[in-house]
């Protein structure tokens, strides 16, 4: 069994695969997402940024009821994650609960807790004075999260800031943004293929993910191109209903 400091060097031997030419973002918050609650005394996790145009987005969650409820912060303008972002300053130990004081996102703390939620975090993506966005913790249990917690989570979040804005360097001053941009889109194409397998097989929208990385790690595929080949139906290999990939 992996101990904890082994995951978190995980994470930064993932970090080092962003200096590789077929580096795929998506993938790379997504484990990160999961890494966070793995590392963390929490269950569940997201990754919002803001896109070319300024606007915050979602772009990775550890769950499909935690990819909901991010989406519906986004749809509302509020939560801890929006608040961190506009701040750029940790909101930590959020209680969820009907008794607790006024949050100012009620709405958000009512649709959290029907997910099951009784605590929330976010904490900042940011590089010095630029903020790219904010990284949201989830828990079940009303506990604070450790000084220990706290730390690893904001040093998850700053792997994070450094890999989106290492890819952005990549490209000339006036592209900067346009990797980020592209893995937004790619977001969509990777729902819409999600809801197509989901369909096909009779699977939850987690497992259809899981199914689709399962399969196209291996291979060394993208993501966005697996998900591509879905939806135009040119997909030509079998994902089996179980989850498990065929072997080649």
């Amino acid at each position: 069994m992996m101990t904890h400091q082994q995951r978190v060097l995980d994470v930064l031997v993932e970090a080092v695969d962003t200096l590789t030419d077929d580096f795929d973002l998506i993938e790379f918050l997504h484990r990160l997402s999961t890494r966070c609650v793995e590392l963390l005394d929490v269950d569940a996790a997201g990754v919002m940024v803001v896109d070319q145009h300024g606007e915050f987005q979602l772009v990775a969650a550890s769950d499909e009821k935690t990819r909901l409820l991010e989406l519906f912060a986004l749809q509302h303008d509020q939560g801890p994650c929006v608040r961190c972002y506009q701040s750029g300053q940790a909101q930590l130990n959020i209680s969820l609960t009907p008794s607790a004081a006024t949050l100012g996102f009620d709405p958000f703390a009512a649709r959290a807790r029907a997910a099951g939620f009784t605590v929330t975090h976010a904490l900042p993506m940011k590089l010095r004075h630029q903020v790219i966005g904010a990284v949201n913790l989830f828990g079940s249990r009303l506990r604070r999260l450790s000084d220990t917690d706290i730390q690893v989570g904001q040093a998850v979040a700053d792997v994070a800031t450094i890999a989106i804005l290492q890819q952005r360097s990549i490209e000339h001053s006036h592209l900067e943004k346009a990797q980020l941009q592209a893995a937004l889109t790619s977001r969509v194409v990777i729902e819409q293929a999600k809801g197509i397998l989901a369909e096909r097989h009779n699977l939850s929208m987690d497992d259809t993910f899981d199914t689709m990385r399962a399969y196209a790690r291996p291979r060394h595929l993208l993501l966005t191109d697996l998900a591509r080949q879905i939806i135009d139906d040119t997909f030509d290999g079998d994902i089996t209903p179980n989850g498990s990939p065929d072997r080649p």
